[in-house]
């Protein structure tokens, strides 16, 4: 299970770029699911860097991303943590 949550400040229009925004994720462990080692290393193969806080890793954005890229995004994590019993929560903000 996974939510997408946007910031009620993006401007949610394909012709508007986005200055720049990060995409940070949550992940949630089961005892029956992979390693924590194993989900990280899957997140970090697509771009995600650990970070201290309430988030557990972040994806920097370019500048230019839209919203469509914050989908395509939120369904490559889906099909890269498929089969590792986890649940994440994901959420895309502007810088």
């Amino acid at each position: 299970m996974y939510r997408i949550r946007l910031n009620k400040s993006f401007i949610l229009s394909e012709n508007d770029p986005w200055i720049s925004m990060k995409t940070y994720i949550k992940v949630s462990f089961s005892s029956e699911g992979a390693r924590p080692s194993e989900v990280i290393n899957r997140l970090r193969s697509l771009g995600f860097k650990p970070v201290i806080g309430e988030q557990d890793m972040v994806y920097e954005w370019g500048n230019g991303a839209t919203p469509d890229d914050a989908i395509w995004f939120a369904d490559k994590i889906h099909a890269t943590l498929a089969g590792f019993n986890v649940l994440f929560e994901i959420e895309t903000v502007s810088d």
